[in-house]
């Protein structure tokens, strides 16, 4: 009878850890498309509310941008070195593998553990814009913008405008309207009457529940997408010093 390890080098077994490999390394590949897909979905659509929320601007999309890139590489690199048998390609694919582990596991680990930190940072950067808007800055472009795409007005109502120095001169902003409303620079200073003409409500099933852009940062700050780019932030930052 031969021995485990002379049994394990039979043709049969290593043909199929060699399947298994390749299956392997094409998920993995695809992860880094994933990933790829998703920085760049979240450099074109998530723009200002990174910036927002960040004060300013962030590299997280180029992150995951540039991981996904390094992973699809190395997934195919894993196919190549498997169909070829190469034991110092299949070795340096094993390196890799590790370390993309021990990255995401650390990733992870770092999401959870600051997940009210950055709710709280969401919220007070979003407070912050609100009493600093001044329709020319950085931040307050970003506002507009989150407001016009979400159809939402302030941190937790329309009413937050009020204690903003914006509002003393000019009233809520234009980007808070509705279309097709009456929008004048009289009734956007007028709490009451504005109150009829910009965003309040989510939708016709939800007509008497105020939409306030906060719901949008909380449920976002919460998600796998925000989770996963702080965590890879902060394992390298410790979350500028949270």
């Amino acid at each position: 009878m031969s021995p485990p390890s002379r049994r394990l080098q039979t043709k049969p077994v290593i043909t199929c850890l060699k399947t298994f490999l390749i299956c392997y390394s094409l998920i993995f590949w695809f992860t880094g498309v994933v990933l790829l897909a998703v920085g760049v979905w979240g450099k074109v659509s998530l723009e200002a509310y990174l910036s927002l929320a960040s004060e300013g601007g962030t590299n997280a999309p180029y992150v995951l941008i540039g991981t996904g890139a390094i992973i699809v590489i190395f997934g195919l690199f894993g196919c190549f070195a498997t169909c070829r048998g190469s034991p110092w390609m299949l070795k340096l694919y094993a390196m890799f593998l590790t370390l993309v582990f021990l990255a995401e596991l650390v990733a992870g680990i770092s999401g959870f553990i600051f997940r009210h930190e950055i709710k709280a940072v969401m919220g007070t950067a979003y407070t912050n814009a609100v009493k600093s808007y001044n329709e020319t800055n950085t931040l307050s472009s970003a506002l507009d913008t989150i407001q016009r795409t979400l159809h939402c007005c302030g941190v937790k109502n329309y009413t937050d405008w009020k204690d903003a120095p914006y509002f003393n001169s000019k009233g809520i902003p234009r980007s808070c309207c509705r279309e097709n409303s009456n929008c004048t620079d009289e009734i956007l200073k007028d709490l009451d009457k504005a109150g009829k003409e910009v965003f309040t409500t989510v939708s016709l099933e939800q007509l008497n529940s105020q939409r306030s852009c906060w719901d949008f940062f909380s449920k976002l700050s919460m998600s796998p997408f925000v989770l996963s780019l702080t965590g890879l932030l902060c394992s390298g930052d410790k979350c500028d010093g949270v």
